[in-house]
């Protein structure tokens, strides 16, 4: 993608002002410092930073999970920062999809089950088994999560997170607990969900080498956004080594 081509993009997120302070007793720690950036309607973005760098803090004040302290976060043309605990729970279960590090599947339930769960509750979902398809595992949807490897899993989780057509997939550290091979099968699989259904992707992670298959590469350091990198193309995750 070339940088003149985020211009004309449709802006789905904006922050300006973006600050998160955690009180703990009488020590103040400042997680984010006055963040300024934006998302792109059907863009693949990575958020790169070391533990610390307030990475996680800012996806979890994207997605509704936490508060900001101070500055604006725009969904649109709402000002999350402003919205109440209704609104909130309302813009998480009709607009984002989520993927963490650990899977949090249910144990005692198949892959279809675990996908099914979210489908039940949403307004416009695709089946559990279209879901499932989408991240390749049609033949494995009717196993426990026992059954399954750490891989499989976390692409189930993928599969639970897009089931409701949300906007934007929110993922942190999604390879985190994976070897490299296992974490590039489910970076092929995020990679699929953004080009097949168009779906605003953010993956923040530690690996730099994961910024090659992004449009857009968002750097952050001490709370705050230290580099844009805008990729001339993007990289397949067959072709990413680490």
């Amino acid at each position: 993608m070339q940088a003149t081509e985020s211009v004309n993009k449709e802006v789905i997120f904006s922050t300006r002002g973006l600050t998160k302070v955690y009180r703990m007793g009488e020590v103040e720690i400042h997680a984010l410092r006055g963040v300024d950036m934006e998302l792109y309607a059907g863009e693949l973005t990575v958020m790169l930073g070391a533990s610390g760098s307030g990475k996680s803090t800012l996806l979890n004040i994207l997605g509704g999970l936490d508060s900001a302290t101070d500055g604006v976060v725009r969904y649109g043309e709402q000002n999350l920062v402003r919205a109440g605990e209704k609104v909130l729970t309302s813009f998480r279960r009709d607009h984002v999809g989520f993927v963490f590090q650990f899977y949090n599947l249910i144990s005692s339930l198949t892959a279809r089950e675990n996908v099914a769960i979210v489908t039940e509750i949403s307004r416009n979902p695709m089946r559990p088994e279209e879901a499932l398809e989408l991240v390749g595992l049609k033949e494995r949807m009717d196993h426990f999560p026992s059954q399954l490897s750490g891989g499989e899993q976390q692409r189930v989780a993928i599969a639970r997170a897009i089931a409701k057509r949300p906007a934007v997939l929110l993922c942190d550290e999604p390879t985190g607990a994976l070897d490299s091979k296992t974490g590039i099968r489910v970076l092929e699989a995020i990679e699929h969900i953004n080009r097949e259904l168009n779906t605003t992707t953010a993956v923040i992670t530690h690996n730099q080498v994961i910024g090659e298959m992004a449009d857009r590469v968002i750097q952050l350091s001490d709370g705050r956004v230290s580099d844009v990198h805008v990729n001339d193309s993007r990289k397949s995750p067959r072709e990413l080594h680490w």
